[in-house]
């Protein structure tokens, strides 16, 4: 090989060598940087607006193997690159003493679950079940970033649960929320989370069912739970529920399996109950009850007594009921129990358990006034009660 630079000419076999040596190294690196150069919408959603069709990989931009991707593909990768940064593994310890006479303590974990950013602020969102009886608990990211959280507010009989993180306010992409309210059978969700430990998954369904019921750790009724096909297990609760545009439309809570994994149902808290209480858990800490100032029989003793409604045990001084003349069970001379008021009906509603009663209470707020229908000794009649805030 022959060189002529500045009027000397070079010739060297080991200088050919060389020379064709760098002009492969430089063509390999150049195909390595056009193979992983960002190309076109879906190069980052780290900081993208809710999706709309524009935001989408198209075939001009995106790779030859990406291409032919059908629409329902392409929405489902640009969601998931979009609010998985969000999402968050919740890892519940306890506070262990190495023996009974040891100074050391040790934290083991008892459980896990996932979650996802509200706000800027470092709020979290989660289950109250995922973070039940933590001594300390650990929310970790997808890139790796693990902070400690504390606990903001719970709310036990709606499955939630608030906490707290100390991130900076650039590493924290709060879920775009939605609502649940106009929400239909068959539309297309996403749930990501972290089953079984394995972080950020993606499982992709339909809603099968509105208006479900669920029991809560504290045995109270859920109501308007969103029921998928979407596979939920073990690790997905607290994860968000998305629709096909990246919204939050509710928070995986439980599944119906009898083996404890996915067998096709989950449930969902919906959007909308959400939205209802995470702000009350983030400014007071808990959800503000109307309480309408009675103890109530227990709803066997009712049945047991042929009661048509849910009968009042006692009516503490001072409550919300304690001014109207409303009478619970009284001992006459002879030592006999008699039943006195039974609660029949709410604003026109018919009441036959405690749970009717409660599920009423809880779409009022305190301080406004229920006219309550009650029954005593065959005969009704209807009185207006304000209500107070339950303890």
């Amino acid at each position: 090989m022959r060189i002529r630079r500045h009027g000397f000419t070079l010739e060297s076999p080991l200088l050919t060598l060389a020379l064709l040596a760098a002009l492969v190294t430089v063509a390999l690196l150049l195909m390595r940087a056009h193979n992983h150069l960002p190309s076109g919408p879906e190069a980052s959603f780290t900081n993208a607006p809710p999706l709309t069709s524009a935001a989408t990989p198209s075939s001009r931009s995106a790779p030859a193997a990406h291409a032919e991707l059908n629409p329902a593909e392409r929405t489902n990768i640009a969601v998931y690159r979009r609010v998985s940064p969000s999402v968050v593994s919740v890892a519940n310890k306890a506070l262990v003493r190495a023996g009974f006479f040891s100074f050391h303590v040790y934290e083991v974990p008892q459980g896990a679950g996932s979650g996802f950013v509200w706000d800027r602020q470092g709020h979290i969102i989660s289950n109250y079940h995922v973070i039940h009886e933590a001594d300390a608990i650990t929310v970790s990211f997808s890139d790796g970033k693990s902070y400690d959280a504390r606990v903001v507010g719970v709310a036990p009989d709606d499955d939630l649960a608030v906490l707290k993180i100390d991130a900076p306010p650039a590493h924290l992409l709060p879920v775009v929320p939605g609502v649940s309210r106009d929400l239909l059978v068959g539309q297309s969700v996403l749930a990501i989370g972290n089953p079984f430990g394995l972080d950020t998954s993606l499982s992709v369904g339909v809603i099968s069912a509105l208006g479900r019921s669920i029991t809560a750790m504290t045995e109270r009724r859920i109501h308007d739970v969103i029921q998928t096909d979407a596979a939920i297990n073990p690790g997905n609760s607290g994860g968000p529920l998305l629709d096909s545009a990246g919204r939050l439309i509710g928070i995986n809570t439980a599944i119906l399996s009898p083996s404890g994994a996915y067998a096709g149902i989950g449930f969902a808290v919906p959007a909308d109950t959400v939205a209802r209480i995470v702000p009350q858990l983030i400014a007071k800490g808990h959800v503000s009850h109307a309480d309408l100032g009675v103890q109530l029989l227990p709803d066997h003793v009712s049945e047991s007594a042929g009661l048509s409604g849910v009968g009042v045990l006692a009516v503490p001084p001072g409550s919300a009921a304690a001014a109207t003349g409303i009478t619970g069970i009284a001992r006459t001379r002879s030592g006999d129990l008699v039943v006195g008021d039974v609660i029949v009906a709410l604003d026109g509603r018919p009441v036959s358990c405690i749970d009717d009663l409660r599920d009423f209470l809880d779409a009022r707020q305190p301080g406004s006034t229920v006219n309550v229908q009650l029954e005593r000794d065959g005969k009704r009649r209807t009185i207006a009660v304000k209500l107070g805030e339950a303890q």
